[in-house]
C-alpha cells in the first residue's frame, strides 16, 4: 500500500519538471503526514529518476530530543514497509571524523519522523542507494555552519546527494502562513542561503528544519550548485480544507543547469503537479 501511494505521487510529476537541471546536489523535502506533505516531497524526488548516486547524506531537525551537535546512526539499516535502507558506514564514520559535532547517538532517531518519510521516496527512485541519517539537535549558526562545511568535505569525488527534511511554518491561519512561508521560499528560489538564515534568526517560526535546509544549501553551493529550482509549495489545507490552522510544505532543488534560472511571475510560487 504504502509502494503504490508513493509511485501514485511520483506518477502525478511531469518528466519534464525543470528539465534543465542537468545535475541535481541537493533537495529540500518536507516530512508530514505522507497525505498531506507527499504530493509535495515527490516533487522534489522526480527530479532524481533516470540520475544515479552513491549515497544520500539526509539532514533534519530533532523534534523529540533535545542535544547539541548533530546525531548519526553510524552502521547498519533502517527497515521500512518497503525493505530495508543500509547506512554507508564508511561515510558516516568519516563526517564524525571531520567534526566532533556529528556523534553517534542512535536513541535521537528512535522516534524521530523527519528522515522516515524521505526513505519511501528515496527507495523508489534510487533503489539500493544507501544513507547517512543526520539529526540536529540545536540549529544554532554556528551548528549550520560547522555541519556545512563537513557535508561539502566529505567524499569529494563521490557522486553524493544532500537532503533536508522540513516544513515551514505551523499552526497559523492560511494568509499568516503565506506570509511566513513566502519568506523561505524566496530565499530557495534565489539560493539566498544568507537571507535563510537572518530570516530564521529573526523568526524561527519560519521552518522546523531551517537548520537543516541552510546546512544543505551551503554545502551544495560548495559541491558545485549554482542554479535553484522552488518546484512547488502549498499548505495543508490543501488536504484538510482547513485554512484556520495550517501547515506549509516545500520542494526545491540546488544543482547546476543548462539555462540560467528565470525570475518568478507574479503569481508567486509554483503550483504542484500531484495532489
Amino acid at each position: 500500500m504504502l509502494t503504490a501511494e508513493v509511485d501514485a505521487y511520483l506518477a502525478g510529476i511531469p518528466s519534464a519538471l525543470a528539465p534543465d537541471l542537468t545535475e541535481v546536489v541537493g533537495l529540500i523535502a518536507p516530512h508530514a503526514g505522507l497525505v498531506y506533505s507527499g504530493p509535495v516531497a515527490a516533487h522534489a524526488y522526480a527530479l532524481l529518476r533516470g540520475r544515479s548516486y552513491e549515497a544520500a547524506i539526509l539532514v533534519g531537525p530533532s523534534h523529540y530530543e533535545s542535544f547539541d551537535g548533530v546525531a548519526v546512526v553510524p552502521s547498519g539499516a533502517f527497515d521500512t514497509p518497503i525493505g530495508a535502507v543500509r547506512i554507508d558506514g564508511d561515510l558516516a564514520e568519516t563526517l564524525m571524523r571531520q567534526t566532533p559535532l556529528v556523534k553517534a547517538r542512535a536513541s535521537a532517531h528512535d522516534r524521530e519522523h523527519a528522515l522516515e518519510l524521505q526513505l519511501p521516496f528515496l527507495a523508489r527512485v534510487q533503489p539500493g542507494v544507501p544513507i547517512v541519517p543526520l539529526v540536529m539537535g540545536d540549529q544554532s549558526p554556528r551548528t549550520v555552519h560547522v555541519l556545512a562545511r563537513a557535508l561539502a568535505d566529505v567524499g569529494l569525488g563521490r557522486r553524493l546527494l544532500l537532503v533536508a527534511s522540513s516544513d515551514l511554518s505551523h499552526f497559523h491561519d492560511a494568509r499568516t502562513a503565506a506570509g511566513l512561508d513566502g519568506v523561505v521560499t524566496a530565499a530557495l528560489a534565489g539560493f539566498d542561503g544568507p537571507a535563510l538564515e537572518r530570516a530564521l534568526a529573526r523568526n524561527p517560526d519560519h521552518a522546523c528544519g531551517g537548520g537543516p535546509m541552510a546546512a544543505v544549501m551551503r554545502a551544495s553551493w560548495a559541491r558545485g550548485a549554482r542554479d535553484a529550482r522552488l518546484l512547488c509549495y502549498r499548505d495543508s489545507s490543501a488536504v484538510s480544507g482547513d485554512t484556520h490552522t495550517v501547515v506549509g510544505y516545500a520542494a526545491a532543488a540546488f544543482g547546476t543547469a543548462a539555462v540560467p534560472a528565470t525570475c518568478p511571475d507574479s503569481e508567486g510560487p509554483p503550483r504542484c503537479h500531484a495532489h
